[in-house]
């Protein structure tokens, strides 16, 4: 049961990280829209547990870290992307470490709710959820200077002109971020809501999932 959840585990961590290679739709300051890439992490706290949930996102997390390599080294390599070496820290492990490793949550609501399909539905909403509050946490702090410059661009220009006149310096780097975020999380939350239920149902019905507390 063990080599079996170790396997099963292992394969969902990978179609993740595969997934998560191919985003149709990309931000210039990172984030982008895949296909459903968190969803097997979801499916791997759902069926083992929080514990293990967190284990394999902590895993898949690391894996995220590595394919984000070329963004990464340019926070800490002299350029116009360098930072202070403790803020490339902190942006890396919020960014990275932190954001993917909540995904263990998915499955934080199971026993809780009785009809599975719902309880998996909701867990991956919040476990998106938290990934894109800590992507909001980060952008504030260490990317709001980039806020003015954001609104100003080619199709956000209308908008961007009524929030940079109703908000300003902090406050105007926290819209910033939650918009800039909402951009690609907001979508990613939708898309894995409907296909995690559907993509767990058919597991399940396969016999391919071993289904723990």
């Amino acid at each position: 049961m063990k080599t079996k959840k170790l396997v099963i585990s292992a394969m969902l961590i990978a179609i993740a990280t595969v997934l998560s290679i191919f985003q149709p739709f990309q931000l210039p300051f990172g984030g982008g829209i895949t296909i459903a890439s968190m969803m097997p992490i979801v499916i791997i706290a759902f069926c083992y547990g929080t514990k293990w949930g967190l284990f394999s996102a902590f895993i898949f997390s690391l894996l995220q870290l590595f394919l984000g390599a070329k963004t990464v080294s340019a926070f800490f390599l002299p350029g116009e992307d360098q930072m202070v070496f403790w803020k490339a820290v902190v942006v890396c492990f919020l960014d990275y470490i932190a954001a993917y490793t909540v995904l263990g949550f998915g499955g934080i609501v199971k026993n809780k709710i009785k009809n599975d399909l719902t309880a998996i539905t909701l867990g991956s909403v919040i476990a998106l959820l938290l990934r894109y509050i800590i992507h909001i946490i980060s952008g504030a702090f260490f990317f709001g200077t980039w806020a003015e410059w954001f609104f100003t661009q080619e199709g956000f220009y209308a908008i961007g002109a009524n929030i940079m006149e109703a908000f300003s310096g902090s406050a105007l780097a926290w819209v910033y971020s939650i918009f800039y975020n909402g951009t690609y999380m907001l979508p990613e939350i939708i898309i894995t809501a409907i296909l995690t239920p559907i993509i767990y149902k058919a597991l399940s019905a396969s016999g391919a999932l071993q289904n723990g507390k």
